[in-house]
This record gives structure tokens, sequence and C-alpha cells, in this order.
């Protein structure tokens, strides 16, 4: 069975809004080479529109000569949860999920393949959570405050038991730690 991967920069107060204003003074070989390992055991990603949008106007547009990531990142097989976009999705390998969202991913997980992995996407990562279909959540933890922004849970959810299965620390002083449902 397949694994569906939460991998999300955060920083200290838990915002993961806009990591472009904050997390590249962190960002070195280490966390690069984790980064990198995590997509290499993928080979599909789910994303929510946002950042499915973003992504879509970044990444065709880079050279993989110069940004190593955009040939992998532009050939593997991505599903989009969105209940507003429309189907043909421009970017290649993009698969449109607007409906039974939970019985879909459950669907690709029982499929053949690596790792699907998500990453931003905050209330995707939520709904997977309480849906009982996020295996693992990894966390890279900056240590800086951020002070306002979009967090990845926000008040009023529900309680979740995670066990912490692995954790580092980055050279930079991000904490690098991985979560299971408990």
């Amino acid at each position: 069975m397949r694994k569906v991967v939460a991998a999300e920069f955060l920083s200290l107060d838990g915002v993961m809004e806009s990591p472009d204003k904050w997390h590249f003074p962190y960002f070195n070989e280490e966390m690069g080479q984790a980064v990198g390992e995590g997509f290499a055991a993928a080979d599909a990603m789910l994303l929510g529109r946002v950042n499915y949008e973003e992504w879509a106007a970044f990444w065709p547009g880079q050279d993989p000569e110069e940004n190593p990531m955009a040939a992998q990142m532009n050939a593997m097989q991505k599903y989009v949860v969105s209940t507003t976009l429309e189907e043909p999705l421009g970017w290649q390998n993009s698969t449109l999920i607007n409906e039974n969202v939970a019985e879909e991913i459950a669907r690709l997980k029982q499929g053949e393949g690596r790792d699907i992995v998500i990453s931003g996407s905050g209330a995707l990562v939520r709904s997977l959570l309480q849906y009982g279909l996020l295996d693992e959540l990894k966390l890279m933890i900056h240590p800086v405050l951020v002070g306002s922004g979009k967090r990845l849970f926000e008040d009023g959810g529900e309680q979740k038991v995670l066990a912490l299965v692995e954790s580092k620390t980055f050279e930079t002083g991000v904490l690098y730690l991985t979560y299971r449902p408990a």
C-alpha cells in the first residue's frame, strides 16, 4: 500500500504561509538532501488548488539544467483537490479530484506505486488527518517567529494524537520531525 506523506516548512510559531519570505536563510545542503529524499521516495503529488496554481505557474518554466528538480516535478503525477478548477489542467500529468475526495485518495493509496507527497496545502493536510488518510507528517520547523500568516493547524480542530518516529536537528537550527498517527 502507498503512503501519503505531508512534508511542510513551518516557522516556530506554526506559520506555513509564504515560506519564500522566511525559509531561505535556513536552507542548506542538509535540508536540500532531506527534501530531495522525500520527493525521490514518491511518484505522485497531492496538491490543493492554491499550491497547484502557484507551482503550475513556476515549474514548467524552469530549465532542468539550472534547476535539477524541474524535470522531476514536471514528470511526476499530480492529483489536484479542488472544487473550483476545471479540467483539463494545464500542468502535465495533472488529474483533478473534485468530489469524493476521501474515497479517491483511499483508492490512490491502494494502487501500485511509491509514496504520494504533499507539500503546502494545509487545508488538505488537515482533512487527510481527519479522515485517517495521512500516514506521515514531516515538519521542518525553522527557528524564526513569523508573527502572522496561515498556520498548518488552526484553532478549533479535533485533537489528534501523533507519535514522533524520527527527529533531526540541521546545522541551521531547523528541527526535522517525522510523526505518524498514533
